[in-house]
């Protein structure tokens, strides 16, 4: 999905890509040349007259995806095409979603993988900018396959079928929160939620709400009490979190060997 972006286009996507993969953008009324740089780097583009949202817009995606592996890639990750049949292999053997350990631009690791979405953990995680393996902010070491609770939108992937299963993207986010409830319906849905540590994906992670601006907040706000709304649970956490979540709370964080 992209919405204004051009320039993580040109600085991620540039790479060529196997001719049997298939690359959807859609679009979500950008103002700048979006369009125009992803045609031109070859994806296939489905143009929306709106900003339909981040889940409404990759719903469309995958109702338009042909493949037997989908995965969600935001503009600003960069996608190493040799580790695609690896991912694939993993999605085959693991079942449920999966993501590379994704690294900062720097190399560091990036805690894409994640504990419980207690609202107290929300609330410590934007308040540290520590990047330690804490039991929220999770990682997978090298050659490991970790589950966790769920997964940061900046790459998903499993097979079409399992993302069909779970109808996809919940459309009731415009952004952000969508990458937890996701998570939390393969969990409920029998399908376990993994980290890769075999697959290492450099993520920009450009984050709007790290910014002073208003829209993006009253975006999270917004999607914050439909969560919550939706899964009471995870304000205050306890017994509630495991009676309610019993897969995702035993497996999540734990270290499963690599194949």
């Amino acid at each position: 999905m992209t919405y204004n972006s051009a320039a993580p286009l040109r600085t991620y996507w540039s790479a060529e890509r196997p001719a049997h993969v298939e690359w959807i953008v859609v679009d979500n009324g950008s103002t700048d040349d979006s369009v125009q740089v992803a045609e031109s780097l070859g994806a296939r583009v489905i143009v929306a007259e709106k900003n339909l949202g981040f889940s409404a817009a990759n719903n469309l995606g995958l109702r338009s995806a042909q493949g037997e592996y989908i995965a969600f890639v935001n503009p600003d990750a960069r996608v190493v095409a040799s580790d695609l049949d690896e991912l694939a292999s993993a999605i085959d053997e693991l079942g449920g979603l999966v993501s590379p350990q994704l690294l900062n631009t720097d190399g560091t690791l990036q805690p894409n993988g994640r504990g419980a979405p207690l609202l107290l953990h929300k609330i410590l995680n934007r308040a540290s900018e520590r990047q330690q393996d804490n039991g929220y902010r999770l990682y997978a070491a090298d050659g490991e396959r970790r589950n966790v609770f769920w997964l940061i939108g900046a790459v998903v992937a499993g097979s079409a079928a399992t993302m069909r299963a779970l109808g996809g993207w919940n459309d009731r986010f415009f952004l952000y929160y969508e990458d937890k409830d996701l998570s939390i319906r393969a969990w409920r849905a029998g399908f376990p939620v993994t980290l890769l540590g075999s697959v290492r994906w450099t993520h920009g992670w450009s984050r709007e709400t790290t910014r002073i601006r208003l829209m993006p907040w009253v975006r999270e706000f917004d999607s914050l009490f439909r969560f919550y709304s939706l899964y009471p649970e995870f304000l205050f956490g306890g017994r509630s979190v495991a009676r309610r979540h019993p897969e995702a709370s035993a497996r999540s964080g734990r270290l499963v060997s690599g194949g």
